[in-house]
């Protein structure tokens, strides 16, 4: 099974869907977790390998093509034989609602079971309605939970937003190893390889290549966790967890109206130093610890990340030290976690850090944000 997973891939990746070898091992993983039964195999494929709903069409023709489903066997002739009967024939699978291949064992059809049980096939037909049901129930969940407004989130969405997020970030961290792995490679120098084999009489025995690997940058990250946008934050962190070995370092940072360095340990976040949930948002106050703080890597290899609705009760927003920072490091990406009509309403000063920035971005959602961060590292 393995290796027609792994052909499952390769074909995958011929129709234009990419899939990350992390992502593979996630689906060989799920289909052993989760069995092979037809219906139970295609949603734990495609849960595991299919990353944009557009791409589904695309799956679901490569799955019946490499997984086509088999009709149930003829029930064969009884004969009667010291007054019972025996069947005559062999099944053509399991319960006869396989695909080809998946199982090579004959099975003997039973008509109804001793205590008036329904058909092995009916049973199983009735599981695969009930696992096909179950399988489309999550991705419509999962959906409702990419599309909700953090503003709309309840303690149970919150949780459940916790939950794909951690999904999500496994397939950025695949996303991350694939753009290391083509940036050691370089691209290739056909001169230097040409020039490299004149002395193996013109057959280019070793590849050139102009770049080498760059150096990994440094990533600083500035959440704002007053209470307008503590969810956006939690979800940012989680969604960064398990990209640090693709940085040289990683600092993180939480505030309200000063700097903390905090920790994320099984999915909460964890200050390292005095951290006032309830205190007033003093945005310019943290820049300015930012700016003075000396362990913090604000080099030309550092991007900084900062999440907040740069709301900060009209108390003096310091926009000229972002302004410094900026000259200080490679970019500054911002994310607003409410919608662009809110922007600059109220005691809102976006306005006065955008100058500063190289994108500032719109995420209202687990979608958008996520879509962020993949632009963003």
């Amino acid at each position: 099974m393995r290796a027609r997973i792994l052909a499952f891939v390769q074909a995958l990746r011929e129709d234009g869907i990419d899939v990350s070898v992390a992502e593979a091992l996630d689906a060989a993983a799920a289909v052993a977790a989760a069995g092979v039964e037809r219906a139970v195999l295609r949603e734990a494929l495609a849960a595991t390998l299919v990353k944009d709903e557009a791409d589904r069409p695309a799956f679901d023709a490569r799955f019946e093509a490499m997984f086509p489903a088999v009709g149930p066997a003829p029930v064969p002739a009884r004969k009667k034989r010291g007054g019972r009967g025996l069947p005559s024939g062999e099944g053509a699978g399991a319960g006869g609602r396989g695909f080809s291949g998946d199982r090579g064992t004959p099975r003997r059809h039973e008509e109804s079971s001793p205590s008036g049980a329904p058909p092995s096939s009916a049973r199983e037909g009735r599981e695969h309605a009930g696992a096909a049901a179950a399988a489309s129930a999550l991705r419509g969940s999962r959906r409702r939970i990419l599309a909700l407004p953090f503003r709309e989130y309840t303690a149970l969405d919150l949780e459940e937003a916790h939950t794909v997020a951690r999904e999500l970030a496994a397939r950025l961290r695949g996303r991350l190893s694939r753009r290391t792995w083509r940036a050691r490679r370089g691209r290739l120098d056909f001169r230097r390889t040409i020039r490299a084999a004149v002395t193996t009489g013109g057959v280019p025995a070793r590849l050139r290549f102009r770049a080498r690997r760059p150096s990994r940058p440094d990533l600083v990250v500035l959440c704002d966790l007053s209470r307008s946008v503590a969810e956006a934050s939690g979800l940012l962190l989680t969604l960064l967890a398990p990209l640090g070995r693709y940085f040289r370092r990683v600092q993180l940072f939480a505030y309200v109206d000063r700097l903390c360095p905090v920790t994320l340990e099984g999915g909460h976040v964890v200050p390292d130093g005095p951290l006032d949930l309830h205190a007033r948002s003093d945005l310019g106050r943290v820049l300015v610890e930012l700016a003075a703080a000396e362990r913090v890597p604000l080099g030309r290899s550092t991007e900084l990340l900062v999440l907040g609705d740069a709301r900060n009760n009209r108390l003096p927003p310091r926009a000229d030290v972002l302004r410094a920072i900026r000259e200080r490091v490679q970019r500054i990406v911002w994310l607003a976690p409410e919608p662009r009509r809110r922007w600059n309403t109220g005691d809102s000063v976006l306005r006065l850090y955008e100058p500063a920035c190289d994108a500032v971005i719109e995420c209202c959602d687990l979608a958008t944000l996520v879509a962020a961060v993949r632009d963003a590292v």
